[in-house]
Order: structure tokens, then sequence, then C-alpha cells
């Protein structure tokens, strides 16, 4: 029947570790080392989202807006420091310019899209905020995270270039555009290969589980479009944004770059 939900019970569940009895086997036969890592990874699975879903139902029903936006502020200060593991370089701060660009472009888009694509009244209706700030936080940090780490390494690695262009009246902002440019590149790549497979190669998760849940196909596949391009949105945004604000830190008061060759240990 359509519409019908076929809800997954404890025994489904029980039935859905024989996945990870396989991943065990092969890191058995081929002595992967990985038991443990899976052992903890599937309790944590079974822990996190669990408890995910008695928080939020508890969310969904206070209706309250500092509540939403507090969920919101602690995804994005988790996803911050997730990326910012992700970056090689510590010799620039950049956690800071990571948090806050993080926190912006991705609340920018997230209320957007529920306040004028979606239409939710209030916008920060938690049943659609929660979500899509949360495909949106998922999604974008990673691309985050590699634009700015490919700007510090292009910059390191390719000091002598930056230095000679400085030394012949180039302003730090002249002498790294090409840097920028390919730290830009490196974060939106991701999106974009995304949006050429999607519904080719694979069928994103929101649609699937609207399908799953009984909604329209029709309606399922417009949400998935909204959701792919604010993640492109947000991954522009935010790569830019971040790739800017430290590459200002890049350099000294006098134009002087403050990377050296290679990277720090």
């Amino acid at each position: 029947m359509v519409g019908e939900i076929i809800e997954i019970g404890p025994l489904q569940l029980v039935v859905g570790l024989l996945f990870i009895l396989v991943a065990q086997g092969a890191s058995l036969a081929w002595r992967l080392g990985l038991g443990r890592d899976l052992l903890v990874g599937t309790a944590r699975t079974f822990a996190q989202l669990l408890l995910m879903g008695y928080v939020l139902r508890f969310i969904f029903e206070l209706d309250l807006a500092w509540v939403t936006i507090g969920v919101f502020c602690i995804m994005s200060a988790a996803a911050a420091q997730v990326a910012s593991g992700r970056v090689k370089e510590r010799r620039i701060p950049f956690l800071l310019p990571l948090s806050v660009t993080m926190f912006l472009s991705f609340f920018l888009v997230s209320y957007v899209v529920t306040a004028v694509v979606v239409g939710a009244e209030p916008w920060w209706r938690p049943q659609y905020f929660i979500p899509l700030a949360g495909m949106v936080v998922g999604n974008s940090m990673t691309a985050v995270a590699i634009a700015l780490d490919r700007l510090l390494s292009e910059l390191s690695s390719r000091r002598n270039e930056v230095e000679m262009l400085l030394s012949l009246g180039a302003s730090p902002d002249e002498a790294s555009r090409d840097m920028v440019r390919q730290a830009m590149r490196a974060g939106m790549i991701p999106a974009i290969n995304s949006m050429m497979a999607v519904g080719l190669v694979f069928i994103p998760g929101m649609m699937t589980g609207q399908i799953i849940a009984g909604a329209d196909p029709a309606n399922a596949v417009r949400y998935q479009i909204v959701v792919m391009l604010m993640i492109t949105a947000s991954c522009a945004l935010g790569s830019l944004g971040v790739v800017l604000w430290v590459r200002r830190r890049c350099f000294g008061r006098f134009g002087e770059l403050l990377l050296a060759h290679g990277r720090s240990s």
C-alpha cells in the first residue's frame, strides 16, 4: 500500500548486525586489525543515533526558537572542531576564522532554505530547520577543511613564487591569488561532482528517506534538488570566507609571508 511505513524493530536491527560480521570476517581474513574499531564504531552508531532520536523528539515537542538555535550552534561548533583536525598546517591560527565562517555561512543558507524556499512558519521550526541545517553542516564541513588545507599547503610549497611576486611590488592579495583560486576549486569540486552524479549514480539519503516514509517521489525529488543546491552554496560561501580570512593571517604587517617551506611537524 502506498504511504504505508514499514517500521524497523529491535529484531531487524539485530539482523542488520550481520553486515558488521561480514566486515569483521574481512578484517580477520586479511589481518587488517580493524576488529576493535568496528566494534566501537558499531556501538557508537547505535548509542549516538538512538540518543539523537530521543533528543530530537524532545526538541520537536518543545518547539522553542532558542533551543533550535542552540542545537545549530552545537552542530556548527562540533563541525569546526572536526574540520580543524583535517588541516595539517598548524603555524597559522585558523580556528577562529574557521568557526565564525562556518557558523555564518551555514546559518545563512539554512535560514534561506527553511524561511524562503520551504516556507516553514516560523522559520526556526525544528522539524525543518534542524534536519536541513544538519545536512548543510555535515556535507559542507569537509569542503571547507579541504579548501583551507589546500590554501596553506599551496602557500607553503610555493613560497618562492609568492616572495618573488612580493619583491616585484605585488600585494599579498595579488601574490596569493592563484593559491586562493586553487583552494576554492578544491573545496567546490566534491559538491559539483555530487550534483553530476545524483539521480544516476546514487539516490541521496533525504530523498530515499522520504520515499520510504511514503512521500510522493515527485515531492521528494524537489526537496532533494533544494538540498543539493543549498549544499553547493554553503560549500562555496564557507570555502570562500575561510580562505580569504586565513589568507590575510598568512602575511605579516609588512606583507611578508609567514609560512616557511614544507609542513609543520
